[in-house]
């Protein structure tokens, strides 16, 4: 199958890649650009492995196009992974929250949720449980019940919070 020259803005980076019309954005960042945080886990859109922001957005990239986020000198895509979310060099909040209150078991998930809790922290810096488990609902963890999870995020608020009154 015949190429296509696209550009991909990628975690504040461009890259231009020669790529398959129908290469998803997950086989894209995986082996083309080596970011390998996100993960294939159905294939189907139905576990959240695979969660990327598309402009802020939480998005399935095992089911899109990688030449769906093409930038060019009219339209700008950035796609933000696992990898981009590290605050000058060290952990978000809500990454090492996760850490210190046990919020990921095997770690094949944990990238597709660091991805939406970001996109929910962003979007509302103190959501209620309600909110946190709804944001939630579209990821699938097979290890675990999501109590740590939950934990992790309400800290990491609080640290968020408790960081800007500094």
């Amino acid at each position: 199958m015949k190429k296509t020259l696209i550009e991909l803005h990628v975690n504040g980076r461009q890259h231009e890649l020669a790529l398959e019309p129908s290469t998803l954005l997950l086989d894209a960042i995986r082996q083309d650009l080596n970011l390998t945080g996100s993960k294939r886990g159905c294939d189907d859109s139905s576990c959240g492995a695979c969660t990327v922001l598309i402009d802020g957005t939480p998005m399935l990239s095992c089911t899109m196009l990688a030449a769906s986020c093409h930038s060019d000198e009219h339209t700008s895509t950035e796609i933000t992974t696992v990898e981009g979310v590290a605050e000058h060099g060290a952990l978000a909040a809500f990454q090492k929250a996760y850490g210190d209150w046990g919020g990921a078991q095997c770690g094949y998930c944990t990238p597709g949720f660091m991805m939406t809790v970001k996109a929910l922290m962003d979007r509302n810096p103190d959501p209620t449980e309600d909110e946190i488990k709804h944001a939630l609902s579209g990821n699938l963890c097979r290890c675990t019940g999501y109590t740590q999870m939950y934990q992790a995020i309400k800290a990491a608020i609080k640290a968020e919070q408790e960081g800007m009154q500094v």
